[in-house]
C-alpha cells in the first residue's frame, strides 16, 4: 500500500524527527527512523509475512527509499529483540550498506548474525544488556529490561537536546516469567521522572482488558496434552519462542518423551539458545529425527515450524500430507503461537487438513495453550501513570489497536493533542517539547520474491491473482499487414478453465472485424494489434464465461 508524499518542512536544529517505516496499521515489519542534527537511527528493521492475496511473495519489507540517499548519515541499528518481524529485514538494508552498527541483545544478535551469514553478510555487532548506555552520534542511548514472548527484550530511551523519547519495544508485564527477568518498570518511573518528552508505546494488546495471562499458567493445559496422548506429540511455534519451547522441553522430560527439533530455523535458534543457555535442555532429551523415528510413538516429541498455515513450514506441509512425517491417528498436534490477524483462513486450512489426517489438533481456541508476548490495556495505563508522558505515539499495531491505544493514554491524562495515531509515512518533529505531525513520506510495500527485492509491484501482484482465480489465454495470429486480416484462425492456449478445439471459434469474427477496422485506419503497428485482440477476446471471456482472464496476444507477422 502506498501513501503520498507531504514533504516536510526543514527540521529545526534542535528538533527530533520521528518516522515510522513500518509497524502502524499492520503487525510486522516494524522500522522507526530517528534524526537529530543530520544524524540517523534506526531502531528495529522486520518483515511482514505475506497473506493469501499477495501469491508468491516470500517477506514484506519497510520502505527505507526515503532515507536510500543519506545512510551514511545512519549512526546505527538498535533492536528490540530477535522476532522476525523486528530484525528480519537487517540483511536487506545492510546489502546497501553494510557496515552500519547494529546494537542488540546477546540473544538477539545471534539470531541475526545466523541470518546474516547466510546472505554473506558479515556485520559490525554492537552486544549490549540491559542497565547499560552508550553514546552514538547525537544520540545517547539507555537500554531497559523488558519482558516478551523472545528472552533478552530491550525497550530503549533515547536522549538528545531536543529532549527524551522511551520506545518500549514489544513487551508486558508478566510478574512470574520463566526467566524470572520482568520489565523494569523501576526504570520506566525513573526515567518519568527525568521527564519523557515522547514515548513509543507497543499497541498490540491495547483492545483486550485487564493484564496478560502469566506464561507459567500456561503449564497445566500442556501438561494435560502429553499426558493424554496415546501417541507423537507435535508442537508448532515461532522458530524464535524460546518461553514456549521450554516449557515443552519440560513437559516432555517429564513425561518420559524424547524432542526432536523439525526445520532449519528451528533446529539452528534452539541451538544457538542451548549454547548461549537461554533455554535449558536435559542430557539426552533432544535427539535428532531419525532416532525419534526410532522410537515408540508414545515417546516422542516434534517440535516444527508453520503454526501461521505458512504454505512452505514442516506443519502445512504434513497437513498436506506432502512430508516425510506422515500424521496418523492417535498424533496429537499443538499449536503454541498467537493466530496472526490475516492469517485465520491460512491456520484453519492446517487445522482441518490435520483432522481429517485423524490428528487431535489444540489450539488456542479450544484449550489454554497460548499467552501473548504483549501487554494488555491495563498494563499499558499502568506504565502511562508511571511514565506520565508529555506525547504519545503508539506503536506496532493494526488501526483498532493503535486507536486503542491513544484512548488508553488520553485517559490517563495525555492531552488529546498530544496523542498521536500516526500512520507509515507520517513524519512527527519533537520541538520545544510538543509531538506533530509535519508531513508524509510516500512508502510501499517492498516485496522480496525469491532473490528478487522490490520487483514484484501492486500491478504484478493483481496480475497473478488474476491468473490464479481467472486463468490465462494466449492469443497467437499470424498477421498479413499489407491487407490486415489474418493469414490463418489464431492458436489459443488457455489454462485455468474448461476448453476444447471448438472453444474459442466465436471469438475469432471479432478479431477478424477488429483487425478490419484498425486496416481501415492504416494501423499496423504490432502492438496496437496485439492490444486490440487481446482486447476482443477479453469481452468475449467475460460474456461467455463471466472471467477476466490474463490474455497475452501474440501477432506475427506473415
Amino acid at each position: 500500500m502506498a501513501r503520498t508524499s507531504t514533504p516536510p518542512p526543514a527540521l529545526a536544529p534542535d528538533a527530533l524527527r520521528v518516522i515510522s517505516l513500518g509497524g502502524l496499521g499492520e503487525i510486522g515489519r516494524n522500522m522507526t527512523v530517528f534524526e537529530h542534527e543530520g544524524k540517523l537511527l534506526i531502531v528495529d528493521c522486520g518483515v511482514l509475512f505475506p497473506e493469501e492475496h499477495q501469491p508468491g511473495v516470500d517477506v514484506i519489507l519497510p520502505d527505507w527509499s526515503c532515507i536510500r540517499d543519506r545512510l551514511a548519515d545512519v549512526v546505527a541499528i538498535v533492536l528490540t529483540h530477535g522476532h522476525e518481524d523486528h530484525i528480519g529485514g537487517v540483511p536487506y538494508l545492510l546489502r546497501e550498506r553494510r557496515d552500519i552498527p547494529v546494537i542488540g541483545s546477546r540473544l538477539t544478535l545471534k539470531f541475526l548474525a545466523a541470518k546474516l551469514a547466510e546472505h554473506r553478510i558479515k556485520p559490525v555487532l554492537v552486544e549490549v544488556k540491559e542497565g547499560e548506555q552508550l553514546t552514538r552520534g547525537p544520540f545517547d542511548l539507555e537500554f531497559l529490561a523488558v519482558n516478551h514472548s523472545i528472552p533478552d527484550g530491550l525497550a530503549i530511551a533515547i536522549r538528545t537536546d531536543a529532549g527524551l523519547v522511551l520506545h518500549t519495544g514489544d513487551f508486558k508485564m508478566d510478574q512470574f516469567p520463566l526467566d524470572k527477568r520482568i520489565t523494569d518498570l523501576r526504570g520506566f518511573a525513573r526515567l518519568g521522572e527525568e521527564g519523557v518528552d515522547l514515548f513509543l508505546v507497543d499497541s498490540t494488546n491495547a483492545d483486550v482488558p485487564g493484564f496478560t495471562t502469566s506464561e507459567r499458567d500456561l503449564a497445566p493445559a500442556i501438561d494435560e496434552v502429553f499426558r493424554t496422548t496415546p501417541r507423537r506429540v507435535i508442537v508448532s511455534s515461532f522458530a524464535s519462542h524460546v518461553h514456549r519451547i521450554q516449557q515443552v522441553l519440560d513437559a516432555a522430560a517429564a513425561h518420559g518423551r524424547k524432542v526432536a527439533f523439525v526445520g532449519r530455523s528451528m533446529i539452528r535458534n534452539m541451538g544457538l539458545a542451548t549454547e548461549l543457555e537461554y533455554l535449558k535442555v536435559p542430557d539426552g532429551l533432544v535427539v535428532d529425527i531419525r532416532d525419534a523415528n526410532r522410537l515408540p510413538a508414545h515417546q516422542v516429541t516434534l517440535v516444527c515450524t508453520g503454526s501461521q498455515g505458512e504454505p512452505m513450514a514442516a506443519l502445512s506441509r504434513m497437513a498436506a500430507g506432502e512430508h516425510e512425517i506422515t500424521i496418523v491417528e492417535g498424533d496429537t498436534v499443538l499449536l503454541a503461537s498467537s493466530l496472526i490477524p490475516g492469517n485465520e483462513n491460512a491456520i484453519y486450512r492446517v487445522i482441518n487438513g490435520l483432522t481429517d489426517l485423524g490428528a487431535n489438533v489444540v489450539h488456542k481456541g479450544n484449550a489454554k495453550v497460548h499467552v501473548s508476548g504483549h501487554a494488555s490495556a491495563g498494563e499499558l495505563v499502568y506504565c502511562y501513570n508511571i511514565v506520565q508522558p508529555a506525547n504519545v505515539l503508539p506503536v506496532h499495531g493494526e488501526a483498532r489497536h493503535l486507536r486503542a491505544n491513544a484512548e488508553l493514554a488520553v485517559k490517563t491524562g495525555v492531552a488529546r493533542d498530544q496523542v498521536l495515531v500516526a500512520a507509515n509515512g507520517h513524519v512527527i518533529d519533537l520541538h520545544e517539547g510538543r509531538a506533530s505531525v509535519t508531513g508524509q513520506v510516500e512508502v510501499h510495500n517492498i516485496y522480496v520474491d525469491g532473490q528478487t527485492v522490490g520487483g514484484v509491484t501492486e500491478d504484478s501482484l493483481a496480475q497473478r491473482r488474476t491468473l490464479g482465480e481467472e486463468g490465462m489465454i494466449t492469443v497467437v495470429a499470424i498477421i498479413d499487414t499489407d491487407t490486415g486480416r489474418l493469414d490463418d484462425a489464431p492458436d489459443f492456449i488457455a489454462h485455468g478453465f474448461e476448453h476444447d478445439a471448438s472453444t474459442f471459434l466465436p471469438v475469432i469474427p471479432a478479431i477478424e472485424k477488429a483487425l478490419a477496422g484498425a486496416a481501415e485506419k492504416n494501423t499496423t503497428d504490432v502492438a496496437e494489434l496485439e492490444r486490440l485482440i487481446g482486447q476482443q477476446v477479453q469481452m468475449w471471456a467475460q460474456r461467455t464465461y463471466r472471467r477476466r482472464p490474463v490474455v497475452i496476444p501474440v501477432v506475427i507477422e506473415a
